[in-house]
């Protein structure tokens, strides 16, 4: 049997008019930004994954709202594709720490962004202003692009 699809979920959490982002690449070995969240594990909902996740990754605990994309990727040279249900969050408690630490180390930068920040950072999806600050109330999807430019 080849590979699998990996599924994830990542979450748009706002303080303000900032975006929650972070860098899951350990060591920094890139400076690609993304919504918080992972892999989903198996027997657990995509919600209580999510809430996992972000707060593994930041000390932040959400709730958990509404699907508002699904993104797939892929490694086109590779064997990597993965898809992404975004759902939009509430901030409950918490504040971000430089202290924090990722329990799985991979997390190396978590930061609030505003949509002008965000525009000079390298963020997946490509599409990620455009849903987090634009959202309409409906799921978009996002057809498989590439893991990287």
């Amino acid at each position: 049997m080849g590979r699998r699809i990996r599924l994830a979920t990542r979450g748009l959490v706002f303080n303000g008019d900032r975006l929650l982002l972070v860098n899951a690449w350990p060591d920094g070995k890139s400076d690609l930004m993304c919504a918080p969240g992972g892999g989903a594990e198996l027997h657990q909902s995509l919600p209580d994954n999510l809430r996992r996740e972000i707060y593994e990754e930041t000390g932040l605990t959400v709730t958990v709202g509404p699907c508002v994309l699904i993104n797939e990727f892929h490694d086109p040279g590779g064997d990597f594709h993965q898809v992404d249900i975004y759902f939009r969050c509430t901030l409950v408690s918490g504040e971000l720490s430089d202290t924090w630490q990722d329990v799985e180390n991979i997390v190396t930068d978590r930061r609030w962004v505003t949509r002008e920040e965000l525009a000079t950072l390298r963020v997946k999806p490509d599409s990620l202003a455009e849903v987090a600050w634009d959202h309409d109330g409906t799921a978009a999807y996002d057809a498989l692009e590439p893991l990287l430019r």
